[in-house]
């Protein structure tokens, strides 16, 4: 299922509308912007539903998730920076998966039609559809605050999908890239502290445009046991696996994979970043000590960098340590939709 995503601007502000067109319709904007020539679907954009065909010997993996203007973006959002992330988002559940994407759904609420905003969301949104062979099939559109709401389907072999529920004790612990940036990103848009330049250009896209970890996470079908997206903060989801599995965990503070730009932070802003950041869509997940070496294979034919950074334990919680084995204070938590502010 779909995790929370932090909010970007104060809770409840409305968008600031795209400039009206009094010309373009419904079914104009869904023809002009979002239908295109159906690759693998029996049955795309058109009709009352789309028509997805099983394949043989796989499990049709599907999730959804919602971004509000005002909780999940600024209003005056890049429409293709926008476009992007909003597919991005889902993808990134499907890699947590270990599913390969298929296809998705649109829905889209929007207080005016403005084609020139459309063109450039609908550019972002089918770019990174196409990188990853995931086409456009169906959805819907109406008048209202901006919302975007996407459903992704994908295929993953019976049997191998990475699930939440599995992790083990004994299982090591890794993180794929670097986590937190996008949180110290936010912050400096929100005016909580300021990051100097070269700096917040050089982790912008990590808020902005994040890139779904796909083909690690159908590398590691078959290595892996359990995993997570990392969507509302590295505790926060390693969390959802914990609790799924009924184990506890050992984080090794020192080894979480940081950028350059995030190390150089004062101590508590860099561990609120790395462990109750969120927004990362890296993927965290657990694998058996001895298949280390199959984890570092399928980073290197990923291109995608991991990290151990500790392992799970068979009594309930979580406990942080440094490099000598003592522990880590720390009292900050994730995002939750509902309970942050």
């Amino acid at each position: 299922m779909p995790d929370g995503l932090p909010p970007l601007s104060t809770p409840g502000a409305e968008a600031d509308p795209p400039a009206p067109s009094s010309s373009l319709s419904e079914f104009d904007l869904i023809r002009r912007f979002f239908t295109r020539p159906v690759r693998d679907a029996v049955l795309g954009i058109g009709d009352d539903c789309a028509l997805l065909a099983p394949r043989p010997g796989q499990q049709l993996a599907i999730s959804t998730d919602m971004l509000v203007s005002g909780r999940h973006f600024f209003p005056d959002a890049d429409p293709y920076r926008l476009g992007h992330k909003a597919l991005a988002v889902n993808l990134s559940d499907l890699a947590a998966m270990g599913a390969q994407p298929r296809a998705f759904t649109l829905a889209i609420a929007l207080p005016q039609a403005d084609p020139a905003w459309l063109s450039q969301l609908a550019a972002g949104m089918l770019a990174l559809a196409d990188s990853h062979g995931c086409e456009l099939i169906g959805g819907d559109t109406t008048r209202g605050p901006l919302t975007l709401s996407i459903t992704v389907f994908g295929d993953v072999p019976e049997g191998q999908a990475l699930r939440r529920d599995a992790a083990r004790p004994g299982d090591e612990i890794w993180v794929s890239g670097a986590v937190g940036d996008a949180r110290l990103a936010l912050g400096d848009c929100r005016g909580e502290w300021l990051l100097t330049e070269p700096d917040f250009s050089a982790i912008r896209d990590r808020l902005e445009a994040p890139q779904p970890r796909v083909a690690l996470g159908m590398a590691l079908r078959g290595i892996a046991r359990a995993a997570v997206d990392v969507s509302d903060g590295l505790l926060a989801d390693l969390g959802h696996i914990l609790q799924r599995s009924g184990v506890g965990a050992r984080l090794l503070v020192p080894a979480l994979p940081a950028s350059t730009v995030l190390s150089r932070q004062p101590e508590p802003l860099r561990l609120q970043c790395l462990l109750a950041g969120g927004d990362d869509y890296e993927l965290c997940f657990t694998a058996p000590a001895q298949a280390r070496e199959q984890v570092l294979r399928a980073s290197r034919e990923a291109g995608v960098a991991v990290a151990c950074i500790g392992a799970i334990e068979a009594e309930a919680g979580v406990r942080l340590l440094d490099a000598s084995g003592a522990a880590v204070p720390f009292d900050g938590r994730g995002f939750d939709h509902f309970a942050s502010p």
